[in-house]
């Protein structure tokens, strides 16, 4: 098994969750190219050499140009606030590199157009991290929509919220700040829409409602002066799926109490499907026409029969965790550079996310009904 060179930029929560999949993925998956963490970059020096250490990286730079001209690193995994993603995405699709980017892939469909153009054009190899679709029960639950399981589509609801925000006393920073593109509905509402386009397919229309919640934060943990804030905390969207039907989705990170409230209902004329990320290894499946007094949704546990599933665990039941869908993430993208069939997202969907996104915010703010760009 030959190796292909890792670089990933940035050591947060998202940055040390890309090294673990990276590190893990050959000892599951019959990858072709074994990958091996070449260098970690950070602008903080210290969180960076700590990283470095406790990951085994080769290398360590607080500059994170000196990465992407590295010629031992084929793949350069961006895991940084998304104002930044443009600029670092093109750096490395210009030295020829595979780009894993997180999401959103940047404040603005403008710049992750930028950025598909310019990968596409150079032929590298690109990646989104929309982890929660890798999920072996999502891929289920499309294969069930197409499948016709359930019938012509009627309606969907999806939701992602959480309350990391919801303390009006946590600093202004780049979640909030407008150079970044929207607040809960690009940094929630991008999963969310994702989700939705992933099962159903491309959304045509919609109208939204975006509520700034918190007004003002402090400038900095515990100071008395404080910022106002311009970014939603509460996105409403309701949409119209090019297939046909209907649908509401909501991103909010002030949901008091909520700490991952990811998922969807969705009917049709034949059943329903229910989901939450919460018990994401369960799928709940409602056929219609069943005898009276015996109606019910059917929970489909994750087992081995859903791959990939069972190169994790031999035992159904057993369950995934967040870190396996970085994983199967990161095979799919290794599978895509050795010319495999692409499962993305690539960068071509996280634009078409993009302009839902986009679009919702102009919508809300010209408060009528608009068609996707």
């Amino acid at each position: 098994m030959r190796d292909i060179g890792v670089g990933i930029i940035g050591t947060g929560f998202m940055g040390k969750a890309h090294a673990f999949a990276y590190r893990a993925v050959s000892g599951i998956f019959p990858v072709a190219r074994r990958p091996v963490l070449r260098m970690v970059a950070d602008n903080n020096r210290d969180a960076g050499h700590a990283t470095h250490k406790q990951l085994g990286f080769e290398k360590v730079t607080t500059d994170w140009t000196e990465l992407v001209r590295d010629p031992g690193i084929e793949i350069v995994s961006i895991t940084t606030p998304n104002v930044v993603h443009r600029e670092m995405a093109l750096a490395a699709i210009a030295q020829g590199k595979h780009v894993h980017c997180e999401k959103p892939i940047a404040p603005s469909a403008e710049d992750a157009r930028a950025m598909m153009e310019a990968a596409e054009a150079r032929g590298v190899k690109t990646q989104v991290g929309y982890n929660y679709i890798k999920n072996p029960l999502l891929v289920l639950a499309r294969d069930m929509i197409a499948a016709g399981e359930l019938g012509e589509i009627t309606g969907f609801r999806g939701i992602h919220a959480e309350d990391y925000m919801a303390d009006p006393e946590v600093p202004y920073g780049w979640r909030v700040d407008p150079s970044g593109g929207g607040g809960a509905v690009a940094d929630l509402g991008s999963h969310i829409v994702g989700m939705a386009r992933f099962l159903l397919g491309p959304i045509a229309s919609l109208a939204a409602d975006l509520e700034t919640i918190v007004k003002s934060r402090p400038v900095a943990p515990g100071a008395s002066e404080r910022r106002e804030v311009k970014v939603d905390d509460i996105a409403r969207l309701t949409v119209r799926f090019a297939r046909g039907c209907g649908g509401h989705i909501e991103a909010n990170w002030v949901a008091t109490g909520r700490n991952m409230d990811l998922g969807f209902q969705l009917h049709g004329t034949k059943g329903s499907l229910a989901f939450s990320q919460a018990n994401f290894n369960e799928l709940l499946f409602y056929k219609a026409g069943g005898a009276k007094g015996r109606k019910g949704f059917q929970k489909i546990e994750a087992g081995p029969e859903h791959y990939p599933y069972g190169l994790f665990c031999v035992a159904p039941g057993h369950q995934l965790g967040f870190n396996d869908l970085k994983t199967i993430e990161v095979a799919d993208f290794l599978d895509a550079i050795e010319g495999g069939t692409p499962k993305g997202p690539d960068f071509r969907e996280a634009w078409e996310i993009q302009k839902v996104i986009d679009t919702a915010i102009r919508a809300s703010r010209e408060r009528r009904w608009l068609d996707i760009a």
